[in-house]
């Protein structure tokens, strides 16, 4: 009888033990290099600091301006109330509201900036979601054409507008400047909204039309909801540049239809010195918009930073 053997297995030889690298994990950093940090920081919270002082003081300067007598800002400067608060009077603000011509001018300013806001909002909105996701025939050059208007001056228009509002009847009125800011307005806000509305997934939008939305649902329903960041953003701006035009109102408005920065204009050349009536007017007129922003200051920024960060 044959026997055969089973041949022996080797042993495992075992694995070297890793080299010692010498590395004992992050070095802390020494005390000189974390006081130099956190100094470097301090440094620079108290430059933005001066610089944001500095760039108040002007602001912090008519809010006071505006609160003291007329007698008190023709003797001394504004800063001389900060030693004597109880000097602060509303007296101006007084007599502004009984100024005719001043509250006037301020609902004249509402009654053209609103429209003039919504209406861009509105119309852009609908024309950037034309552009981005619709399809006509000679699209992208309707596109270029509006996005070649923005670099259209306006005072290359101011003339045969003027003509044209005149033959129509609407030079001089609340009306002809409110068309205008809505003419002018509208190139950017077409080129705005388009861009942001044409980041929207497109596997959403087929998804909303598989569920049976029409154009305009999907419109509202999906499209403004994910550009809302976008639309506030374009809304505020409007609505600062309109605020703040003067050079508009004062070739198409006249004294009836005048906006707040006309107003205080025409008090200026009349008047000269009557800071009294031109500091709260002022005020008021910076206020308003200011709230405006800080009211929707997220929106604004999260349409600024929108596609910024992917």
């Amino acid at each position: 009888m044959t026997s055969t053997s089973t041949p022996a297995t080797p042993a495992p030889v075992p694995a070297p033990a890793p080299a010692a690298t010498g590395k004992q994990g992050p070095r802390k950093a020494s005390f000189a290099s974390r006081a130099v940090s956190g100094l470097g920081g301090t440094l620079v919270q108290l430059f933005l600091v001066v610089v944001g002082l500095f760039w108040l003081m002007p602001t912090v300067g008519l809010l006071l301006s505006s609160l003291r007598s007329p007698r008190d800002m023709a003797e001394s400067g504004w800063w001389t109330v900060l030693t004597e608060p109880s000097r602060m009077t509303l007296e101006s603000y007084s007599n502004l509201l009984g100024n005719d011509d001043i509250t006037g001018s301020l609902l004249n300013t509402l009654l053209i900036t609103v429209p003039a806001t919504l209406l861009v909002v509105v119309i852009g909105a609908l024309a950037g979601y034309a552009f981005a996701w619709m399809e006509f025939p000679g699209r992208d050059w309707w596109f270029l054409g509006v996005v070649g208007l923005i670099v259209v001056p306006v005072q290359v228009a101011l003339l045969p507008i003027a003509e044209l509002f005149g033959d129509l009847g609407l030079f001089g009125s609340i009306a002809g400047v409110v068309l205008f800011h809505t003419g002018f307005g509208l190139p950017f806000a077409v080129f705005l909204l388009r861009n942001f509305f044409a980041e929207i997934p497109r596997e959403l939008l087929e998804a909303a039309r598989l569920d049976g939305a029409g154009e305009l649902r999907l419109f509202t329903r999906v499209v403004l909801p994910l550009g809302g960041p976008a639309v506030a953003s374009l809304g505020i701006f409007q609505f600062l540049w309109v605020w703040n035009d003067m050079l508009v109102a004062l070739v198409f408005a006249d004294s009836g239809s005048q906006p707040i920065t006309v107003a205080l204009q025409t008090q200026v050349r009349q008047f000269g010195n009557n800071i009294d009536v031109l500091a709260p007017g002022a005020f008021l007129s910076m206020a308003i918009p200011l709230a405006v922003f800080f009211a929707f200051q997220r929106q604004f920024v999260s349409g600024v930073m929108a596609g910024a960060v992917k």
